[in-house]
């Protein structure tokens, strides 16, 4: 059965001074006007499972107004096991603890992995690429060991790369120096980033089969470093980053960044053989975003051996009949989900009834 979240508990958390809900092992559903806490409650639920927020908050953002710090605790049961998971924010801090042990964030996150379904996501397809990097990168916090220390050195390092590419006249062996750490890191990081990827890029394009009555889509991944990087081995790529920032150093010193690297490269989608960004309709893009929450599901219930915590927050408003009915479908396969809504009128009466129902207001 894995784990699965049984309560959890609220104090002056956002608008939030006092909250505790009891979960349902199906499906819970809050319900309430707009900026009632809806949202927040689903925030609590992924930097519990997670370790990270979908809104990047301040430690201060957390705490409620007037308050002087802000808590959020759950507890996870299952397979014989109790797991209390904490995270505390104040004004400047924020800690994470697990069993009553202070513990990393990235210490949290494959406890009971969690999949995040917002309006936002929706567009994915059609953003910008550091949406769709977001994407799989807050995937691999989860589903990878490590993952989270590979990516935040890297970005240290491009961030230093970057600063010493600002300066009038950098000295050309300290920049030796960052262009080695960036190699190293940057593909570490990426020879991670494309096992992950091999992995979930096939059940993506099945769910949307699923999903679209068999049309043919794809994802591939785009690397800035050229072709062929699937098949590499981290030394491999460490040394052809090398050289690709060697033949890109004049270019970043005119634009002062580096533009070459894990931090620059993208997930392109396609559907029926044409680029989904440029020539598929919005229903199409749709249907790709909800393929990928699909098969993060699928891939994260084989890593962990059981299946993930579902959230989705006020989605179910912004799709058709069709890919609510895909929703629910995933929502029915013994999973525990909790979904946010102002409306009940979007799921039907076999949802409900096997749903508990939050009020919010």
């Amino acid at each position: 059965m894995g784990l699965l979240v049984q309560n959890i508990r609220l104090t002056d958390f956002r608008n939030a001074r006092s909250r505790e809900i009891e979960l349902s092992p199906a499906a819970t559903v809050l319900v309430g006007p707009n900026a009632s806490g809806k949202t927040n409650t689903v925030e609590a639920l992924q930097m519990l499972t997670a370790g990270y927020s979908f809104r990047r908050p301040t430690p201060a953002a957390l705490v409620r107004e007037g308050a002087g710090r802000a808590r959020a605790e759950a507890r996870l049961v299952g397979d014989g096991r109790v797991v209390d998971v904490r995270v505390d924010a104040a004004p400047g801090r924020r800690a994470f603890f697990r069993n009553g042990k202070k513990v990393q964030s990235s210490d949290v996150a494959g406890t009971l992995m969690s999949v995040l379904f917002t309006p936002d996501d929706l567009a994915l397809v059609k953003r910008g690429a550091s949406g769709r990097r977001d994407e799989l990168d807050g995937f691999g916090r989860q589903a990878a060991a490590g993952y989270s220390r590979l990516l935040a050195a890297y970005t240290r390092a491009v961030e230093q790369r970057n600063r010493l590419l600002k300066e009038d006249a950098p000295d050309p062996g300290l920049l030796d120096a960052w262009d080695a750490s960036v190699a190293a890191g940057g593909a570490a990081l990426l020879y991670s980033r494309l096992r992950l990827f091999s992995r979930l890029a096939p059940k993506v394009s099945e769910c949307y089969g699923k999903i679209s009555a068999g049309e043919p889509m794809g994802c591939a991944y785009v690397s800035t470093l050229g072709d062929g990087v699937e098949s590499m081995g981290r030394d491999d790529l460490a040394r052809l980053f090398s050289e690709r920032l060697a033949e890109a150093r004049a270019d970043d010193l005119r634009r002062q960044q580096t533009t070459v690297g894990p931090h620059r490269d993208d997930v392109a989608f396609t559907v029926d053989g044409r680029d989904a960004r440029a020539f598929a309709s919005q229903g199409q893009q749709r249907s790709c975003v909800l393929a990928l929450k699909m098969a993060e599901a699928l891939l994260a219930e084989e890593v962990v051996g059981s299946r993930p915590l579902l959230l989705l927050d006020d989605v179910m408003s912004e799709l058709d009949e069709r890919r609510r009915e895909a929703v629910v479908a995933m929502l029915l396969a013994d999973t525990q989900a909790v979904i946010t809504t102002t409306n009940l009128g979007y799921f039907s009466d076999g949802v409900l009834s096997g749903a508990k129902v939050v009020s919010y207001g």
